[in-house]
């Protein structure tokens, strides 16, 4: 064996080493999970993880647990008066939670920024639009954009919000975002379709 060849090797061994390790697992059973995969919303941690297929499964009827199966549902809605909820961004989603409170979150460079909504007026935007109602507690969101003239209105998985958010973090640049941020999101919100 020459010492090229088992340089090449340990190169080698420590490359699959790091594939491995970058490779997505399931949280529950540690099995690899596929780019495209479901999330289970972690109720004790306020956290999405990421499961496989077969993981999933065992939480697609229960909505009491500790684990809730985040939902694949999107639908596009009419423009929605989210000023009734006071939140002065045009780039944010809301998630009602199953204590009746809703958070209202936005992208930043540092992650998301959380607040609280009001619950009574989260309940009369709802009567404004009664598909609100249908958002399931914890894992579904409304998504709003009404940043640089675009007017989107989704009820989404929370997945896609934080996916959304970790999209921000990554393109921004400088103070104001720079010239990658926003056209990125516009892609995001292009690339979203409607699905049951």
């Amino acid at each position: 064996m020459t010492m090229d060849g088992a340089l090449a090797r340990v190169i080698r061994t420590a490359a699959d080493r790091a594939a491995v390790a970058e490779e997505e697992r399931c949280e529950l059973c540690a099995a690899h999970v596929p780019g495209e995969h479901p999330h289970l919303y972690d109720t004790d941690a306020a956290e999405v993880r990421c499961v496989c297929r077969a993981c999933s499964v065992l939480f697609a009827d229960d909505g009491a647990g500790r684990y809730r199966l985040v939902p694949r549902r999107r639908v596009r809605l009419p423009a929605v008066d989210t000023a009734l909820l006071g939140v002065p961004v045009g780039l944010v989603f809301f998630v009602p939670r199953g204590d009746g409170t809703v958070t209202a979150q936005g992208p930043s460079p540092a992650g998301a920024m959380r607040w609280e909504v009001d619950a009574a007026a989260w309940q009369r935007m709802v009567a404004t639009c009664p598909q609100l109602a249908s958002v399931a507690p914890d894992v579904e969101a409304l998504l709003v954009n009404t940043v640089r003239g675009l007017d989107e209105h989704w009820i989404v998985p929370v997945d896609d919000c934080y996916r959304m958010v970790a999209l921000v973090r990554r393109e921004w640049r400088g103070l104001s975002g720079g010239g990658r941020v926003w056209p990125a999101v516009e892609r995001f919100f292009a690339e979203l379709t409607e699905r049951p």
